[in-house]
């Protein structure tokens, strides 16, 4: 048997990297007798190309600078936004009873009794009371937090700490649930949970007079005067309802009105004089307040409130008219330590609003 032919070997210790330069280009052929094979049209190429005249590389090609050493990071982080929260504005926040309460219950007491003309030998007409008790059932809310060892380090890196950002997240969460409530209530069957739209006690909407030039009533298509007869209307509504117990006039009133509708309280005269600055000079104990709540509250239909804040009428209560009942605003449940994480939890509790004195509140819609 014919042995092969071995063109060269190196052995172990002086095998080496092969470093080929265009000069090397005419000696290509031999390469064949260290395994290194080219074919006959590729060594013509390589015999009229250096290997620096070559086209492309034997790497992927790619962008000489990476992105990331072009950037420049502008600081801080932008937050979405929520809706404001406007209950608390509207109504204030009362701390009453505990989270672990039920109901909270007010008491309404009544005097009985008519004079009649005194008599020498006629019965002592004699006068009396009655209590009613107005409940309002307590809802509870939880939300909680989890973070992980990597999470919290890996977030770190961006200079953000992440059990901060959900401890704020839950607290916002609770906030938004308890100003819905504030509004909305809460129907969880048969409990009593009510809010600023929705109290039983409520007075029925009274829709606004249609503008002079057609028939809108809407405050988009009203002039000054239009606007300022609606709010006029609503004050003498409630003087009269209340049967002079509460003169607009002179006591603190807050005029709720749709956000969709605010900006058109500056809708001005020929002489720049807006619906606000007349508002202010006629009610100066008045405030104004906006609420996107209100829009389109009654059936589609934007909708304004009138209402005095307190009324001293002799009671032994706060004498408001309206009381948002919160027995925990916001309060932490526990927390627990695992292996590679922690779990936090808080939790609210709200009896929504309390529409005490409804004599107190009038409510127009269409505008």
């Amino acid at each position: 048997m014919q042995m092969s032919k071995e063109h060269s070997h190196f052995g172990p210790r002086e095998v080496r990297p092969v470093v080929m330069t265009a000069e090397d280009v005419a000696d290509y052929a031999a390469l064949s007798k260290i395994g290194i094979n080219f074919s006959r049209q590729q060594l013509v190429q390589m015999a009229n190309f250096t290997m620096d005249d070559q086209q492309g590389g034997i790497t992927s090609g790619s962008i000489t600078v990476p992105v990331q050493f072009l950037q420049e990071w502008m600081p801080g982080f932008i937050r979405t936004i929520t809706a404001a929260r406007k209950a608390d504005s509207l109504m204030g926040i009362s701390t009453i009873g505990s989270w672990e309460d039920e109901e909270i219950v007010q008491g309404v007491l009544e005097p009985l009794g008519t004079a009649v003309p005194y008599g020498d030998y006629t019965n002592v007409p004699l006068s009396s009371w009655n209590t009613n008790f107005i409940r309002r059932s307590v809802v509870r809310f939880e939300k909680g937090l989890k973070v992980g060892a990597l999470e919290e380090a890996r977030a770190a890196r961006i200079r953000v700490s992440t059990a901060a950002e959900k401890r704020g997240s839950a607290a916002l969460a609770l906030e938004i649930q308890r100003n819905l409530i504030g509004f909305n209530g809460f129907n969880g069957g048969s409990n009593l949970t009510y809010g600023f739209l929705n109290d039983p006690n409520l007075p029925a909407y009274v829709t606004v007079a249609a503008s002079g030039t057609g028939s809108s009533t809407l405050w988009s298509s009203k002039t000054l005067l239009e606007i300022i007869a609606d709010i006029q209307a609503a004050a003498a509504k409630l003087q009269t309802q209340s049967q002079d117990t509460i003169n607009p006039g002179d006591v603190e009133c807050t005029l709720a009105v749709a956000t969709t509708v605010y900006q058109y309280l500056s809708t001005p005269s020929d002489l720049g004089y807006s619906v606000k600055q007349w508002v202010k000079e006629t009610y100066p104990k008045w405030r104004i307040e906006s609420a996107p709540q209100l829009n389109a509250a009654n059936g589609g239909a934007n909708v304004f409130y009138l209402y005095a804040e307190s009324v001293d009428d002799g009671a032994s209560d706060d004498s408001r008219v309206w009381q948002q009942v919160v027995p925990a605003k916001f309060q932490t449940l526990g927390v627990e330590k695992r292996a590679k994480a922690y779990v936090e939890d808080y939790t609210n509790a709200t009896a929504g609003a309390f529409l005490k004195r409804p004599y107190g509140v009038v409510r127009y819609s269409g505008v």
